[in-house]
Protein backbone atom coordinates (compact mmCIF):
# COMPACT_ATOMS: atom_id res chain seq x y z
CA UNK A 1 0.00 0.00 0.00
CA UNK A 2 1.79 3.50 -0.79
CA UNK A 3 1.22 5.86 1.84
CA UNK A 4 0.81 9.90 0.23
CA UNK A 5 4.51 11.41 1.07
CA UNK A 6 4.45 15.02 2.87
CA UNK A 7 4.98 18.15 0.85
CA UNK A 8 8.98 18.61 1.06
CA UNK A 9 10.08 21.09 3.36
CA UNK A 10 13.18 21.86 1.55
CA UNK A 11 12.28 25.36 0.33
CA UNK A 12 12.73 29.28 1.68
CA UNK A 13 9.37 31.16 1.93
CA UNK A 14 10.88 34.41 1.81
CA UNK A 15 11.92 32.96 -2.01
CA UNK A 16 8.09 32.11 -3.24
CA UNK A 17 5.60 34.00 -4.87
CA UNK A 18 2.49 34.40 -3.13
CA UNK A 19 0.71 31.86 -5.26
CA UNK A 20 3.48 29.59 -4.42
CA UNK A 21 2.99 30.23 -1.01
CA UNK A 22 -0.31 29.79 -0.48
CA UNK A 23 -0.18 26.14 -2.41
CA UNK A 24 2.59 25.45 0.09
CA UNK A 25 0.32 26.32 3.02
CA UNK A 26 -2.66 24.59 1.60
CA UNK A 27 -0.75 21.46 1.25
CA UNK A 28 0.83 21.67 4.43
CA UNK A 29 -1.67 23.49 6.75
CA UNK A 30 -2.42 22.94 9.93
CA UNK A 31 0.60 20.45 10.68
CA UNK A 32 3.03 22.96 9.22
CA UNK A 33 2.87 27.10 9.26
CA UNK A 34 5.76 27.86 7.57
CA UNK A 35 4.06 28.83 3.66
CA UNK A 36 1.87 30.45 5.85
CA UNK A 37 3.70 32.55 8.05
CA UNK A 38 5.76 34.18 5.78
CA UNK A 39 2.65 35.17 3.83
CA UNK A 40 1.86 36.68 7.11
CA UNK A 41 4.69 38.36 7.55
CA UNK A 42 4.33 40.08 4.04
CA UNK A 43 1.07 41.70 5.10
CA UNK A 44 1.38 42.35 8.46
CA UNK A 45 2.36 45.60 8.52
CA UNK A 46 -0.22 47.05 5.84
CA UNK A 47 -2.99 44.64 7.44
CA UNK A 48 -2.30 46.26 10.69
CA UNK A 49 -2.04 49.81 8.84
CA UNK A 50 -5.59 49.03 7.03
CA UNK A 51 -6.84 48.53 10.04
CA UNK A 52 -6.25 51.03 12.48
CA UNK A 53 -7.09 53.63 9.62
CA UNK A 54 -10.03 52.17 8.96
CA UNK A 55 -11.16 51.59 12.80
CA UNK A 56 -9.55 54.91 14.33
CA UNK A 57 -7.63 53.52 16.99
CA UNK A 58 -4.89 50.47 17.69
CA UNK A 59 -6.09 48.60 20.48
CA UNK A 60 -9.56 47.23 18.01
CA UNK A 61 -7.08 47.05 15.00
CA UNK A 62 -5.11 44.75 16.73
CA UNK A 63 -8.04 41.99 17.89
CA UNK A 64 -8.83 42.55 14.37
CA UNK A 65 -5.83 41.46 12.87
CA UNK A 66 -5.87 38.55 14.90
CA UNK A 67 -9.24 37.64 13.73
CA UNK A 68 -8.19 38.22 10.22
CA UNK A 69 -4.89 36.07 10.84
CA UNK A 70 -7.22 33.00 12.30
CA UNK A 71 -9.96 33.60 9.31
CA UNK A 72 -6.57 33.03 6.89
CA UNK A 73 -5.06 30.06 8.78
CA UNK A 74 -8.55 28.33 8.95
CA UNK A 75 -9.73 29.37 5.09
CA UNK A 76 -6.52 28.47 3.26
CA UNK A 77 -7.38 25.27 2.41
CA UNK A 78 -10.96 26.38 1.05
CA UNK A 79 -9.06 29.61 -1.22
CA UNK A 80 -9.71 28.31 -4.82
CA UNK A 81 -6.96 31.05 -6.57
CA UNK A 82 -10.00 32.78 -8.57
CA UNK A 83 -8.49 35.99 -7.33
CA UNK A 84 -5.25 37.29 -6.19
CA UNK A 85 -4.53 36.25 -2.92
CA UNK A 86 -3.55 39.89 -1.72
CA UNK A 87 -7.40 40.74 -3.01
CA UNK A 88 -9.03 37.73 -1.08
CA UNK A 89 -6.86 38.90 2.22
CA UNK A 90 -8.63 42.08 2.04
CA UNK A 91 -11.68 41.29 1.12
CA UNK A 92 -11.50 39.66 4.78
CA UNK A 93 -9.92 42.80 6.01
CA UNK A 94 -12.67 44.96 5.01
CA UNK A 95 -15.75 42.59 6.14
CA UNK A 96 -13.54 42.77 9.98
CA UNK A 97 -13.70 45.70 9.53
CA UNK A 98 -17.11 46.68 9.24
CA UNK A 99 -18.34 43.94 11.66
CA UNK A 100 -15.77 45.53 14.71
CA UNK A 101 -16.87 48.89 13.55
CA UNK A 102 -20.55 48.27 13.64
CA UNK A 103 -20.14 46.51 17.27
CA UNK A 104 -18.60 49.97 18.37
CA UNK A 105 -21.11 51.64 17.09
CA UNK A 106 -23.95 49.45 19.14
CA UNK A 107 -21.77 50.23 22.07
CA UNK A 108 -21.77 53.70 22.04
CA UNK A 109 -25.27 53.81 21.07
CA UNK A 110 -25.55 51.56 24.93
CA UNK A 111 -23.45 54.17 26.22
CA UNK A 112 -25.03 56.99 25.35
CA UNK A 113 -28.74 55.33 26.38
CA UNK A 114 -27.40 54.29 29.26
CA UNK A 115 -26.36 58.02 30.38
CA UNK A 116 -22.65 57.33 31.04
CA UNK A 117 -19.98 59.53 29.87
CA UNK A 118 -18.89 58.21 25.71
CA UNK A 119 -16.25 61.32 25.92
CA UNK A 120 -14.26 59.04 28.83
CA UNK A 121 -14.95 56.22 26.76
CA UNK A 122 -13.25 57.11 23.96
CA UNK A 123 -10.45 58.80 25.51
CA UNK A 124 -9.93 55.13 26.89
CA UNK A 125 -9.91 53.37 23.55
CA UNK A 126 -8.08 55.89 21.67
CA UNK A 127 -4.41 54.85 21.03
CA UNK A 128 -1.59 57.24 21.21
CA UNK A 129 -0.57 56.45 18.02
CA UNK A 130 -3.22 57.98 16.60
CA UNK A 131 -2.02 61.36 17.11
CA UNK A 132 0.51 61.40 15.13
CA UNK A 133 0.11 59.48 11.91
CA UNK A 134 -0.88 63.00 10.33
CA UNK A 135 -2.71 64.25 7.01
CA UNK A 136 -4.56 60.80 6.14
CA UNK A 137 -6.28 60.01 9.51
CA UNK A 138 -7.29 63.74 9.42
CA UNK A 139 -8.83 63.15 6.16
CA UNK A 140 -10.06 59.75 6.97
CA UNK A 141 -12.04 61.20 10.26
CA UNK A 142 -14.08 63.47 7.74
CA UNK A 143 -15.28 60.98 5.28
CA UNK A 144 -18.17 58.32 5.92
CA UNK A 145 -17.29 54.43 6.66
CA UNK A 146 -17.89 53.07 2.88
CA UNK A 147 -15.78 56.33 1.08
CA UNK A 148 -13.09 55.36 4.02
CA UNK A 149 -12.54 52.08 3.01
CA UNK A 150 -11.92 52.92 -0.59
CA UNK A 151 -9.26 55.33 0.41
CA UNK A 152 -7.45 53.20 2.97
CA UNK A 153 -7.80 50.24 0.47
CA UNK A 154 -5.96 52.39 -2.25
CA UNK A 155 -3.67 54.35 -0.28
CA UNK A 156 -2.27 52.66 2.82
CA UNK A 157 -3.21 49.06 0.95
CA UNK A 158 -2.17 50.52 -2.35
CA UNK A 159 -4.52 48.22 -3.90
CA UNK A 160 -5.93 48.85 -7.63
CA UNK A 161 -9.65 50.06 -8.54
CA UNK A 162 -10.84 46.28 -9.67
CA UNK A 163 -9.21 45.27 -6.66
CA UNK A 164 -11.41 47.68 -4.37
CA UNK A 165 -14.62 47.45 -6.06
CA UNK A 166 -14.08 43.26 -6.20
CA UNK A 167 -13.97 43.46 -2.34
CA UNK A 168 -16.18 46.11 -1.51
CA UNK A 169 -18.76 44.18 -4.22
CA UNK A 170 -19.00 47.25 -6.02
CA UNK A 171 -18.65 48.32 -9.84
CA UNK A 172 -15.19 49.29 -11.13
CA UNK A 173 -17.01 52.49 -12.57
CA UNK A 174 -18.64 53.25 -8.78
CA UNK A 175 -15.93 52.98 -7.34
CA UNK A 176 -14.09 55.09 -9.09
CA UNK A 177 -16.60 57.51 -8.47
CA UNK A 178 -17.46 57.39 -5.38
CA UNK A 179 -13.10 57.55 -4.61
CA UNK A 180 -13.27 61.10 -7.12
CA UNK A 181 -16.16 62.81 -5.16
CA UNK A 182 -14.04 61.67 -1.69
CA UNK A 183 -11.22 63.42 -2.82
CA UNK A 184 -12.83 66.64 -4.09
CA UNK A 185 -15.22 66.59 -0.84
CA UNK A 186 -11.77 66.45 1.56
CA UNK A 187 -9.79 68.97 -0.83
CA UNK A 188 -13.07 71.55 -0.69
CA UNK A 189 -13.05 70.88 3.02
CA UNK A 190 -9.58 71.63 3.72
CA UNK A 191 -9.66 74.22 1.61
CA UNK A 192 -11.83 76.38 3.10
CA UNK A 193 -10.42 75.18 6.14
CA UNK A 194 -6.88 76.53 4.68
CA UNK A 195 -8.35 80.01 4.38
CA UNK A 196 -9.84 80.42 7.37
CA UNK A 197 -6.85 79.83 8.87
CA UNK A 198 -5.10 82.41 6.90
CA UNK A 199 -7.75 85.50 7.96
Amino acid sequence: MNIPSAPSLRYEPHELTDEELVQRAREELLHVTRAYEELMRRYQRTLFNVCARYLGNDRDADDVCQEIMLKVLYGLKNFEGKSKFKTWLYSITYNECITQYRKERRKRRLIDALSLDPQEEAEEEKAPEAETRGGLDRWLAHVNPIDREILVLRFVAELEFQEIADIMHMGLSATKMRYKRALDRLRERFASEGEEAAL
